[in-house]
């Protein structure tokens, strides 16, 4: 188990890794860039390759219903809890505390007052979006074998089109231009000119049209260097995460994102009755990492690079905290 899940987290820490490094050596504009790159042209070219792969037999259809359900039940939960922090945040602080001014309340709640719409934008995204499309679908292979993909895949097609570029983009063109701006029908444009929703659905309906082998293997190909940018991109922003300051604000997302989500997840598949490979695959892609389309999504709309940053590298960390957790209990 240890050596598969080693192979499959490789890639994630070479490119990621490699990103970092390069980090102080690039021009600041080649992020936005690669971003923009990723957004019209990669990830739609993934979208299109896992159409054609989609298939709704097996009991797949009730899973892009579970999907639609986990992002929902994900956006409440960022919502209730920044309401929460914020109310505590203007708590007055008791005796003891201003005697200790760097206490863990402090340092956790003090800011969230401060933050402004792109910051809650973030919070919402990162508690949200999980890495369905590569941390998801490499697990459940690596688990399950590709004999039992459906289900992964029809969750993170459904995690892409519907959420990473249908819900998130709403909320990311919402909160990323000023109030002043914003109009229901802005948002609306928005998310019917996604180029991944269109190659999706071309993808789909030519799932059953044969095309030259060679074309078939180019476009399969295409996806791994799709997901290696990605990675890229990851390591180029995670340069510029400001240690515990930025770190600090990312703790709630990832806890909704890796720990509290898939457990809800995990037992409301126990109460239906669904045990073993199933069980487990819903729980690991509702609870996979932060996604890297927040990161090409903050590209576009200007949102709170910095905390989206630091969720992904801690929702990374803390997937590989719990996951022998989620494998003890629903596996």
């Amino acid at each position: 188990m240890i050596d598969s899940l080693f192979h499959a987290y490789a890639p994630l820490l070479i490119w990621s890794g490699l990103g970092l490094l390069l980090f102080r050596f690039i021009p600041e504009r080649v992020p936005k860039l690669l971003g923009l790159a990723l957004y019209w042209v990669g990830v739609p070219l993934q979208l299109l390759v896992l159409g054609r792969q989609t298939e709704l037999s097996n009991g797949g259809g009730l899973i892009p219903l579970v999907a639609v359900g986990v992002l929902l039940l994900s956006m409440s939960l960022a919502l209730l809890s920044w309401w929460g922090l914020e109310r505590l945040s203007r708590i007055q602080p008791t005796k003891a505390s201003q005697e200790t001014p760097k206490s863990l309340f402090n340092s956790l709640f003090s800011s969230i007052n401060v933050l402004g719409r792109a910051s809650l934008g973030s919070f919402i995204l990162a508690s949200m979006l999980g890495n369905t499309g590569f941390i998801g679908l490499t697990l459940t292979q690596v688990l399950f074998g590709t004999d039992n993909i459906s289900w992964p895949v029809l969750f993170s097609v459904t995690s892409n089109v519907v959420g990473n570029y249908g819900i998130a983009v709403f909320i990311a063109s919402y909160f990323g231009r000023s109030e002043t701006k914003n109009h229901w029908w802005v948002q609306l444009r928005d998310v019917l000119t996604v180029p991944t929703l269109w190659a999706f659905i071309i993808g789909f309906s030519t799932r059953n049209l044969e095309l030259p082998t060679r074309l078939e293997i180019g476009l399969e190909q295409a996806v791994w260097v799709v997901i290696a940018f990605a990675l890229l991109l990851v390591g180029l922003r995670l340069g510029s995460v400001q240690g515990w300051r930025s770190l600090k604000r990312a703790l709630v997302p990832t806890l909704l994102k890796v720990v509290i989500v898939p457990m809800l997840v995990g037992l409301a598949a126990t109460y239906f009755g669904l045990t073993g490979a199933q069980r487990l695959t819903l729980v690991l892609m509702s609870g996979t990492p932060t996604g890297l389309s927040v990161l090409i999504l903050a590209e576009v709309y200007e949102l709170d690079r910095e905390l989206l940053a630091s969720s992904i590298a801690l929702s990374f960390v803390g997937l590989l905290l719990v996951l022998p957790v989620w494998l003890t209990w629903f596996g």
